[in-house]
């Protein structure tokens, strides 16, 4: 028996609850809000497309009762408020670091054993407030950055070179936000480099519209996205749940990887059901080193705004 809570209603907590449930491998999914009958009503709503999808996942949804959600073996935040146009993540911190300290506590609360999936910005430092507040340990708190990332990137290579995103094998390092740094050199098409069918430029053009790939959404929209969010978590909590050992980008807590402690940052690690089972590290190019540190940077003075609101 798979149970998964999904924290927050709002447009990536349904999205991730829709990808779970057609993928049908848990057998109960949990919503929790605040807001009376939303949860509820998009549960219904889901829990009616069963028989039209074809799924069997039980769904439900409850207004603030953490007790509906005890026992689950994954917990995905995604409450909190987002990003509209012109604002950072960052702006985020004050709101969004109360809300995510009450949630943990209720998480350790009644599913003491769950893995955690953050997916409300700022990312890297929310993990950070997760896992501090939950009394988790660290392998069993993560954030989704890693994952959203890089299909943003991939999406822009396919487009460029007119290819299945299927092909793609990529990998992006650092903060969830502009300074985030993805990785040409560790960047594959079909098991090419990708600096064999792109030019530079070409590669440089990718980079930026990954960087900026949220932002650009929020134009368009006037606040965050949420299919692909919702998708990328559904990959994560899958390969927690079913055990894969799926080698994944994601926001992990580092102590002494890279040289950085007591900090989250987006890596590769292995994803099994014991949460981050391990993190990868790789060798570095000079430039890479400093544009990873650049947004460790980043990363950490932001965290030092949130430390002092715990």
């Amino acid at each position: 028996m798979s149970k998964i809570t999904i924290i927050g209603a709002g447009e990536v907590g349904a999205s991730c609850a829709t990808s779970l449930a057609e993928r049908d491998f848990a057998n109960e999914i949990v919503i929790l809000d605040v807001k009376r009958g939303l949860a509820e009503g998009k549960a219904l709503d889901l829990r009616q497309s069963a028989a039209i999808k074809r799924f069997d996942t039980i769904v439900i949804g409850v207004t603030n009762d953490y007790a509906a959600t005890a026992d689950s073996d994954v917990v995905v935040i995604t409450s909190g408020i987002t990003r509209k146009p012109g604002m950072e993540r960052s702006d985020l911190i004050s709101t969004n670091a109360t809300i995510i300290k009450e949630v943990s506590r209720q998480v350790a609360k009644y599913s003491p054993n769950s893995t955690i999936i953050v997916v409300s910005n700022p990312l890297d430092v929310l993990c950070y407030c997760a896992f501090k507040c939950s009394g988790f340990p660290a392998n069993r708190v993560m954030g989704m950055s890693g994952m959203l990332d890089v299909a943003r990137y991939k999406s822009f290579i396919a487009e460029t070179l007119h290819i299945s995103t299927k092909d793609i094998q990529a990998l992006i390092l650092g903060g969830h936000g502009k300074t985030m740094v993805p990785m040409p050199r560790y960047t594959t098409i079909g098991g090419i480099p990708i600096r064999n069918l792109l030019s530079e430029e070409k590669v440089q053009e990718a980079i930026q519209k990954t960087q900026l790939g949220g932002e650009e959404i929020i134009n368009y929209l006037g606040r965050s996205g949420w299919y692909a969010a919702g998708a990328a978590v559904c990959e994560m909590v899958e390969a927690v749940i079913c055990d894969q050992h799926r080698v994944f980008p994601v926001c992990a807590y580092l102590d002494g990887e890279y040289g950085y402690e007591n900090i989250y940052l987006g890596v590769p690690v292995v994803l099994s059901k014991m949460g981050v089972e391990k993190v990868i590290e790789l060798e570095l190019d000079p430039d890479d080193k400093i544009r990873f540190d650049i947004s460790q940077q980043k990363v950490r003075s932001t965290l030092e705004i949130m430390k002092s609101l715990l």
